[in-house]
């Protein structure tokens, strides 16, 4: 808890099997290369847990993404277990992938086994948001209540962007997605004026205040509305310590940080909190 005041729940998060960890840790910071970073964290939930606490966040959702179709079976069982195992302090996603034959059944799964939503990374996964193939994602998400956390914004593809974002929210209407990285990673500004009328649009704000100078930061907060707004770190990207200083370091009020920080999340993903 931080300051012994707010509740906090980390809602962007990437861990790894341990043997494992360390190599994908590197390969996120190797994909963005432009940001020119070492990871911070080795990926491994363990050093999540340690660290983020350390921090004063109470609770992490936690994912990873199926890059081909064969892993996603095997990352759903390994999300889970790994939440199973925490002792409350984890979130679970699952993720999907659109060339897998039955999505019905993967989704079908993914409740099975306790997860709240779904994670998805077009511009890892190699699809535009707006791909004929990921329909069927979206319908059968929407059908079934679960939000998507899916990575926006990359100027250097066109797979994430607003103009193929926006599409998808206004057909999907009941589809809640939550745009990673304020709608639009390296692109904040621009996808924030776009996105931000569209009322099943959620966003966290990730990868994001790094870049951002803190009144442009509030800014953005409120141009989508506290409301919608969801606190992440983006481990193992970034240090939860210095996510949590450059957050509460922002003027904002202490409803719009107890929004931010916990209770959106626990309304999106329906947690018992």
């Amino acid at each position: 808890m931080i300051d012994g005041k707010f509740h906090c729940i980390d809602a962007h998060c990437h861990i790894y099997p341990d043997k494992i960890a360390n190599k994908a840790a590197e390969a996120i910071c190797e994909f963005y290369n432009s940001v020119k970073i070492k990871p911070y964290g080795d990926g491994t939930t363990a050093m999540l847990l340690k660290k983020g606490t350390d921090a004063g966040i109470d609770r992490f959702v936690v994912q990873s993404v199926a890059t081909n179709p064969h892993q996603v079976d095997s990352i759903n069982r390994f999300i889970s277990e790994t939440v199973r195992n925490s002792g409350g302090r984890l979130i679970g996603l699952g993720t999907l992938h659109p060339d897998r034959e039955n999505v019905q059944a993967d989704i079908d799964n993914i409740i099975k086994l306790g997860l709240h939503g779904v994670k998805l990374h077009p511009d890892i996964q190699g699809f535009k948001i707006d791909d004929y193939r990921c329909l069927k994602i979206y319908k059968l998400c929407e059908k079934a209540g679960l939000p998507i956390l899916m990575h926006t914004g990359d100027s250097r593809y066109d797979n994430s962007n607003p103009n193929r974002l926006l599409p998808v929210l206004e057909i999907y209407e009941n589809l809640t997605v939550i745009g990673a990285h304020f709608g639009g990673w390296s692109m904040w500004e621009d996808a924030s004026k776009k996105l931000a009328h569209i009322p099943n649009l959620y966003v966290d704000c990730s990868s994001s205040m790094y870049c951002l100078d803190a009144e442009k930061t509030v800014e953005i907060i409120r141009r989508y509305g506290a409301g919608r707004v969801l606190f992440g770190t983006d481990y193992p990207m970034w240090s939860p310590y210095d996510e949590i200083k450059r957050f509460m370091a922002l003027d904002l009020t202490d409803n719009e940080r107890r929004q931010i920080l916990s209770e959106n999340t626990v309304r999106l993903f329906n947690l018992d909190e």
